[in-house]
């Protein structure tokens, strides 16, 4: 059985080799690629909502290649730390699979048996996503209707994605974890400065949540060199920037050969607690 359930009449799904199949006799194919599509018509709010191919592009060649990775290695600890031998972990607004594809391989390379998924709201980012790994199940689905059942999930990583807490907290098993990345308030700092010319930095905050219990904030922070033009915008197109910045900060970007910048990064980590969440 899938860790996914279908999102007309909320039954488990069984994959077949082509094709998602609930009791009920509905059916989703599943691409060529590997994903599967479960968002119905009514979740969505454009033709198509999410990254387009562009940014998704961005976002591959940008993470391929390497410079997030101190933020994917802390994931990777924090999670193996929480998850016992056979984990059910899933990555809600996954993205091209970046972090979804690296914890799953930590996990395996730990000796665990995990069962995982990752949801995204965007078919092109998970055409991406799918080719990466084919034993983890992909599926285009909004964070505030996941097609997952109540209480099935151990470990929930939510990393620069909607903050759907109600559907959070159903899908978590009781005392599961969730994983939470912010950017911190330096974050990208020397980007900023180059776009604007005022730039201020990112709201830091601790927020307890109804349900959860602070366990951990983990600070992640360094230093990145982006050595070429196409690196440079890669990283620009992958964040909100893209859509707000003036002309005059995309000239000054453009005009760049390299840049080097800030990268900062909190990683809260709670539990699913019936109890008001408290740091």
């Amino acid at each position: 059985m899938s860790l996914f359930r279908c999102p007309v009449c909320g039954a488990p799904l069984s994959r077949e080799e082509r094709v998602y199949r609930c009791p009920a006799g509905h059916s989703y194919d599943i691409a060529r690629e590997g994903y599967t599509y479960l968002l119905p018509p009514n979740q969505k709010h454009s033709a198509a909502p999410g990254d387009d191919r562009e940014m998704a592009a961005a976002r591959r060649d940008f993470l391929s290649n390497g410079y997030y990775d101190l933020l994917l290695n802390t994931l990777c600890s924090i999670i193996l730390a929480h998850t016992g031998p056979e984990p059910v972990v899933l990555d809600a607004g996954c993205g091209e699979g970046y972090y979804t594809v690296g914890i799953h391989r930590a996990l395996l390379e730990a000796g665990r048996r995990p069962q995982m998924a990752g949801t995204d709201i965007s078919k092109f980012i998970l055409r991406t996503a799918a080719k990466r790994d084919r034993d983890i199940a992909f599926a285009v689905a909004s964070s505030y209707h996941l097609p997952v059942a109540d209480e099935r999930v151990d470990v929930l990583l939510d990393c620069f994605s909607p903050l759907a807490l109600e559907e959070f907290r159903r899908v978590l098993r009781p005392g599961g974890t969730f994983v939470y990345v912010v950017p911190a308030a330096d974050h990208l700092w020397q980007l900023k400065e180059v776009l604007y010319d005022r730039p201020y930095p990112n709201e830091e905050k601790e927020t307890p949540y109804e349900g959860f219990a602070y366990e951990a904030i983990v600070p992640v922070e360094g230093d990145i060199t982006l050595p070429t033009q196409t690196d440079i915008q890669n990283l620009f197109r992958m964040t909100p920037y893209a859509w707000k910045t003036p002309r005059s900060g995309k000239e000054r970007l453009a005009a760049l050969n390299t840049l080097t910048t800030r990268i900062a990064f909190r990683v809260h980590v709670f539990r699913r607690d019936d109890k008001k969440g408290d740091l």
